[in-house]
């Protein structure tokens, strides 16, 4: 975290929690009355984008705390819950959906654990499995290092038998969450890339290996991983780095501590482009064999994408034969030819992760 100036909502009364935010970032706070203050001030400057990672806005969450994914229309969809924990990111990766999303882009992140458990206590009194995750809106934990939102998630979950929570990085930021007592119903996870991509494309993230050790030290502390292929970019010779990556994966970290491994490739709003363009000059994210998805956004030509995703698949499960590998928002036919089958109608992939879920994290299997 790079912040250079914290502002904190006018309406909320200071707490604990915000103490200890503000005594570890060591800053004064500017109280505001009015969240268009922050706003006026991202949207003036010249890069608003890369203005609001250093601007800090301590608010509290004023709409759903728990949400299903939206999804994407003609795809799969995982059926993922989303706790809404914050928002936006001090990382930069030039493919970053987040910076077209969020108009303007605000680092915010929303106070008040004692709201937060309210909701968690109804989640996890309902009789079905759940698989929850802040990375929607933010990485899950660039916060760890000076809020107490991460290990007060950890411990929430631990303590009952519906709930996974997924906590989805490209930090390293795991120090605080090592010895707690998770219960094994937090899995962490990591986004990984070749280091051609880390280096052009994801400016601000951890290392690949610096991520690898990182899932080491929480594997020998008795949580269950997870690995995110998202987004695949085709370059030359992305075959061959995208399959010493999976060889890298296996050499760090056991198949069985692993829960599940997702694959999806670069796609994009056209909105985006320009923003890319514009802020990344250097970078030809945009400038594959793209075409217009039934979702209306940019993706890769079918047959391109089918061609990767069959080599790694096949890769992946050399080295881990049960390992669940499923599609981020993919079709049928595609599912079909890489995989050999389609996970059904809506919710039949969701129930597959599900499954994966209960055998790997401690959840109760009467909530299938």
């Amino acid at each position: 975290m790079t912040i250079q100036r914290v502002f904190l909502d006018g309406s909320l009364d200071l707490s604990e929690e915000i103490d200890e935010i503000l005594s570890r970032l060591s800053m004064e706070p500017e109280p505001v009355s009015d969240p268009c203050v922050v706003y006026d001030l991202i949207n003036q400057a010249q890069d608003p984008v890369g203005a609001a990672k250093s601007l800090l806005f301590i608010t509290r969450n004023k709409g759903a705390v728990v949400r299903p994914c939206p999804g994407t229309s003609h795809y799969t969809c995982c059926d993922y819950t989303i706790l809404h924990t914050g928002t936006f990111c001090t990382m930069d990766c030039a493919y970053c959906i987040l910076q077209a999303y969020f108009h303007p882009p605000v680092l915010q992140y929303f106070a008040g654990i004692k709201a937060l458990k309210q909701e968690l206590t109804h989640v996890f009194s309902q009789n079905r499995i759940f698989r929850i995750g802040t990375g929607e809106y933010t990485d899950s934990l660039i916060w760890e290092p000076f809020t107490p939102s991460p290990r007060f998630l950890v411990n929430a979950f631990a303590a009952q038998s519906n709930s996974l929570l997924e906590l989805k990085t490209k930090t390293v930021n795991v120090d605080s969450l090592l010895n707690l007592d998770h219960n094994r119903k937090t899995v962490l996870a990591w986004s990984v890339n070749t280091p051609e991509v880390i280096r052009l494309e994801e400016k601000g993230t951890a290392r690949l290996e610096a991520r690898l050790k990182a899932a080491k030290r929480c594997e020998a502390k008795g949580y269950p991983l997870a690995f995110h292929f998202d987004p695949l970019v085709l370059y030359n010779g992305c075959e061959t780095d995208y399959a010493r990556v999976i060889h890298d994966i296996f050499s760090y970290v056991r198949p069985e501590s692993i829960v599940w491994i997702s694959v999806g490739s670069f796609r994009f709003m056209p909105s985006l482009k320009p923003i890319i363009e514009k802020r990344f000059a250097s970078s030809t994210l945009c400038y594959g064999e793209f075409i217009l998805g039934l979702d209306n956004k940019m993706r890769y030509f079918k047959p391109l994408r089918i061609q990767l995703y069959r080599k790694l698949v096949s890769l992946i499960h050399e080295y881990a034969p049960d390992v669940r590998v499923y599609f981020c928002m993919e079709d049928p036919e595609v599912w079909e030819k890489t995989m050999g089958f389609v996970p059904g109608e809506q919710g039949a992939l969701g129930h597959l992760l599900d499954r994966a879920a209960v055998s790997h994290c401690r959840l109760n299997p009467n909530r299938l």
